[in-house]
């Protein structure tokens, strides 16, 4: 790709950028470090769900090149190119539609990756006025975002690798952990000793969590939705015996093919496998998360997270179960990622207020009492 091209997906990625920092900007927020953190949080967020689209729209190979479109900046530029392969395969991986939708996702993810530059630069600004705020998180989190880069290039060179494209969401959900405890962490306030008690649970809750998403993630980059058309049953029993675990569990291999050298399509019923393993270890994270917010519900501090907690359990349920039952519609697909997202983002602030609520002191009677004994 020329530098002329390079130039133009800068530009194109700072202009973007450019609305969120004006709206924070002109904000009347004392604290433009923290806004600019939630809404950079709240925009990946949002690229989580149009990466949840592009992968359901099979746009992933829209442009089959990277950073550009056929060593393009924009699809329009590149529209011979694209043009002739949609003539090619007209039902294929290539066309100007999901050309558009997969360089719009790149132009969305960059813009974010400018505005993570912009929050390192800042804390380390921050760090000559105030020697005790550390950029240490500020600065991990833009090596992480590198390395999302990273993994976004290779679900494209790798052509969709189910591994690769996997581990291209956990590393969107890790970003959007990292922004919301950094935003979270700039807030003073204290927090009630009670709420140190959640601190295991929420710590299980979240390791669940990620376990569940990985799954789910599995689920979508090896189009095993369907899998299990019924529900509650899958294939009209609870656990079909002839699932291909083995197959299906392979990390490392093609999309659609087995692993190792005489590699062949993969079995149905690998799919059936993948499928039936994240359904079955949604019964697990939902009591889990349940478990949580049923006792984050009992303190001040983290109520109204339990209560969001919990309507967003109501809502996952419904939208995995709909999945299934309307045969996969985009909306409610899409909707499905946008609330695993907004899980991490509650679980980590359930996390966050936690790990930051002092130890209760022992009263001074059973002070007295170890003491004796």
């Amino acid at each position: 790709m020329h530098s002329g091209a390079l130039l133009l997906l800068a530009a194109k990625a700072l202009a973007i950028a450019a609305l969120p920092l004006a709206y924070v900007w002109l904000s009347r927020a004392r604290d433009k470090f923290r806004k600019l953190a939630w809404v950079t949080a709240l925009l990946t967020l949002d690229l989580i769900m149009f990466g949840s689209f592009t992968r359901l729209t099979d746009s992933g190979l829209g442009c089959p090149d990277w950073p550009g479109c056929y060593g393009h900046s924009n699809p329009l530029s590149a529209g011979e190119p694209i043009r002739a392969a949609e003539t090619a395969l007209p039902s294929g991986p290539v066309t100007m539609t999901k050309a558009w939708i997969e360089m719009l996702h790149r132009y969305f993810a960059m813009a974010v990756g400018v505005l993570i530059i912009v929050l390192m630069v800042m804390a380390w600004l921050r760090r000559r006025r105030e020697p005790s705020r550390s950029p240490a998180l500020a600065t991990w989190i833009f090596v992480a975002v590198c390395l999302q880069g990273a993994f976004g290039a290779w679900t494209v060179t790798m052509k969709l690798q189910p591994a690769i494209v996997t581990a291209h969401l956990l590393g969107g959900m890790t970003l959007l952990a990292l922004l919301v405890w950094l935003a979270l962490r700039e807030d003073e306030r204290p927090v009630a000793p009670p709420a140190a008690a959640l601190r295991w649970p929420a710590f299980i809750a979240f390791v669940v969590l990620v376990v569940q998403i990985a799954l789910g993630g599995w689920v979508s980059t090896n189009y095993a939705v369907m899998a299990c058309p019924d529900f509650p049953l899958c294939q009209g029993v609870f656990a079909p015996r002839d699932m291909d675990f083995s197959h299906g569990f392979t990390l490392w291999r093609d999309l659609g093919m087995t692993g190792g050298e005489a590699a062949a399509p993969i079995p149905f019923q690998a799919l059936v496998a993948i499928h039936w393993a994240h359904r079955t270890f949604a019964y697990v994270a939902f009591a889990v998360l349940g478990w949580l917010a049923w006792r984050a519900s009992k303190f001040d501090d983290t109520r109204r997270i339990a209560r969001a907690i919990f309507a967003l359990l109501v809502v996952q349920f419904a939208t995995g179960l709909s999945n299934v039952v309307l045969q996969w519609p985009l909306a409610l697909a899409v909707l499905h990622s946008g609330g695993a997202a907004l899980l991490v983002a509650l679980v980590v602030a359930i996390n966050h207020r936690a790990w930051r609520a002092p130890r209760a002191a022992p009263s001074p009677v059973a002070a007295a009492g170890r003491g004796a004994g």
